[in-house]
């Protein structure tokens, strides 16, 4: 079955994500079915063509490819003095897992992500979201192209929803708001590689947080920095949470 006639019809559902669309980015998706299969997580996918199981997992390595290129051109014209170095981290800022993720958020992508019941509904923490969002943008390039693609990225994302001052003289470093907290309580931290799944471009490092040999959050990621940061800031929140209490 060819993966453009999964679906045929706007219906109900459609329009609805259609319209979620429009509110967001300020325009209505050409084919919608690649906007569905942006939002359908793997444990959500009961549709095949051949042996692929149709979900956001190829939409996402496509994604992170356009929104990385999009963000590198905007800030290399937006700053055209700086070093390289000033426009590698800035891009990373803007496109790292966390970033991706809060953006996620933020435009409410939990009512809209298709995934298994067992996940849950609170994505905040998770890197679902951050996924998403990468492949919300493949959805965008295969629907309408680079350029489009490109200027949604930059006026409808970019300079509504991110900051540029703040991203540029903040940095924070959850690893080490983490460290802090540990030193004060005298108390040892540690990050341990649980696993690293898949090869290549799609390889992830599950990377879980210790606070004197006790277990605390894990996250996944696409680098062992970006697993800990993430690790740290899901730490943080339920150590935060729990001091409330």
């Amino acid at each position: 079955m060819a993966l453009s006639s999964l679906f045929v019809r706007l219906n109900a559902e459609d329009k609805r994500l259609s319209d979620y669309i429009y509110s967001i980015f300020g325009f209505y998706p050409k084919n919608i079915a690649l906007y569905r299969v942006a939002f359908t997580h793997k444990s959500k996918s009961n549709e095949t063509v051949g042996t692929y199981h149709v979900s956001n997992e190829r939409m996402e390595y496509l994604g992170d490819a356009v929104l990385s290129l999009a963000v590198a051109d905007y800030f290399f014209h937006t700053y055209p003095t700086q070093s390289e170095g000033f426009l590698t981290e800035m891009r990373s800022r803007v496109v790292s897992r966390v970033s991706l993720n809060k953006l996620a958020q933020k435009f409410g992508f939990e009512t809209y992500i298709r995934h298994a019941a067992d996940m849950g509904n609170d994505l905040s923490f998770k890197s679902v979201g951050g996924n998403t969002f990468e492949a919300l943008m493949g959805a965008i390039y295969l629907d309408r192209g680079y350029e489009f693609a490109k200027n949604v990225i930059i006026n409808r994302i970019i300079q509504v929803h991110i900051d540029l001052d703040e991203l540029q003289h903040t940095n924070v470093n959850f690893k080490s708001k983490l460290l802090e907290w540990v030193q004060r309580r005298h108390k040892s931290l540690e990050y341990r590689l649980l696993e690293e799944i898949g090869e290549g471009h799609k390889k992830l490092f599950h990377v879980q947080v210790f606070i004197d040999n006790e277990p605390y959050a894990d996250a996944k990621d696409r680098s062992i920095r970006g697993a800990e940061q993430m690790a740290s800031e899901k730490t943080l929140k339920t150590l935060t949470d729990t001091e409330k209490e």
